[in-house]
């Protein structure tokens, strides 16, 4: 049990709690005497105000003690201790907590569990041979072959899980399906302002590339250049002003063809008082300008 009242003797040792500070840090870090507290049966701890400029709000902690029936103050141990309005660290936080996306530089590594939630085992076949290896047939006790030629790799099992893209010793859990999905959904999908405004949404735009996977029934990726999710997994709900269908410019009409027509004649009407020429015979010399 704490003792709530320091012991008279390490009470009284303020100088030698202070000579141990001094000793430890120098005489221009420590100041004036605050405090003393009762740690224990014969264990106090004296306080002195921190004069070093990087501290502030710090203070130091000298503890001294006696032993039972001794009247020698002997030293604990002496700290530096925040008070209440000293400048800390914040708490640390795991590096899986603090990790926010776009965090990763080049060269940049980020480890997962092995029990990591979001994934889980996939399937590689290395374990199971090809239905007519060697192994196999070696098992089969009524089969008897002769001159079995070692089976090709590419008839492996494993080579054919890697052609078909089951070769990942893991693959998205469901519970990583569903984050990834959440994700996408918050950046890109129907609650954005973007798609509250939208004329129409993705599932209906020329610009959208389909995804495979189960995730691909909710989501692809926009083709669009100048939408602001281009290159981005959006959800068929989203939409933005850059839809395909959504302002169509009617293409010009095409300007009909020309026609000439060469083999037939279009007889012109003439005044009936002329024979030939474009004025008349005997008109003045003005009228033909001539001068």
């Amino acid at each position: 049990m704490r003792s709530r009242t320091p012991d008279r003797l390490c009470a009284e040792a303020v100088e030698i709690a202070r000579q141990a500070a001094v000793e430890a840090v120098g005489p221009d870090a420590v100041g004036a005497h605050l405090g003393v507290r009762a740690d224990g049966e014969r264990v106090v701890t004296h306080t002195f105000e921190c004069l070093d400029a990087a501290y502030r709000g710090w203070h130091w902690a000298v503890t001294v003690a006696r032993a039972p029936r001794a009247k020698n103050v002997t030293l604990d141990e002496t700290v530096l201790l925040p008070g209440p309005d000293a400048v800390l660290a914040p708490q640390w936080v795991p590096w899986s907590e603090r990790l926010r996306p776009g965090d990763m530089g080049p060269g940049d590594l980020l480890p997962t569990d092995a029990d990591d939630l979001r994934l889980e085992p996939g399937w590689t076949g290395e374990d199971e041979p090809a239905p007519n290896s060697v192994a196999v047939l070696d098992d089969t006790e009524d089969l008897v072959v002769a001159d079995v030629q070692p089976t090709p790799v590419r008839a492996q099992i494993g080579a054919i899980a890697e052609e078909l893209g089951f070769g990942r010793p893991r693959v998205l859990s469901r519970l990583g399906l569903h984050l990834a999905a959440d994700r996408w959904e918050n950046a890109h999908g129907p609650h954005t302002p973007m798609a509250q405004a939208a004329p129409a949404n993705c599932d209906s735009c020329g610009f959208l590339i389909p995804i495979g996977g189960s995730l691909g029934q909710a989501f692809g990726i926009c083709g669009n250049e100048f939408s602001p999710a281009d290159g981005q997994v959006v959800s068929f709900a989203y939409g933005c002003g850059g839809h395909s269908e959504a302002a169509v410019i009617p293409a010009p009409p095409a300007p009909s063809e020309l026609i000439l027509d060469e083999l037939q004649l279009e007889p012109m009407q003439l005044h009936p008082d002329r024979t030939s020429g474009s004025v008349e015979p005997d008109a003045p010399a003005e009228e033909l300008g001539h001068s």
